[in-house]
């Protein structure tokens, strides 16, 4: 199970990686670019998912394409979901309470890769992936 102090730890370590604020809740930018943030479910969201709306803490987070998206939605250990809000844009929400922190840190590196500068993504990638 994570937490806020993985997620601000994973998110802090990678270059350029600033926290701030978004809609009152934590959020970690690059250059300005939100890429993860708390993001708690929402009266629309809780209508639309129903009785299957997870209760715990919730990351959104940034990822490559859609492809990707569903690619992680399809993901058999279930940490993953949307929300009609979301629909069409390339992002996730992850339940922190069904994440590890080995797929969790992968998840905050690529939502990093996909807002981070074109030169420091590669930089970063040709000396840890």
């Amino acid at each position: 199970m994570a937490t806020w102090d993985d997620v601000r730890r994973i998110a802090l370590s990678l270059p350029g990686a600033e926290e701030g604020t978004t809609h009152g809740g934590a959020a970690w930018k690059v250059q300005k670019k939100l890429f993860v943030w708390e993001r708690p479910l929402r009266k629309s969201d809780l209508e639309a998912l129903g009785g299957g709306a997870p209760g715990g803490p919730i990351l959104g987070a940034r990822v490559e394409h859609i492809v990707a998206k569903e690619a992680m939605l399809a993901d058999e250990s279930g940490a993953f979901f949307t929300t009609p809000h979301f629909d069409g844009h390339p992002i996730v929400l992850v339940k922190l309470d069904e994440v590890g922190p080995d797929l969790l840190e992968e998840v905050i590196v690529e939502a990093w890769l996909c807002r981070a500068p074109a030169r420091a993504a590669r930089q970063y990638a040709d000396e840890n992936l």
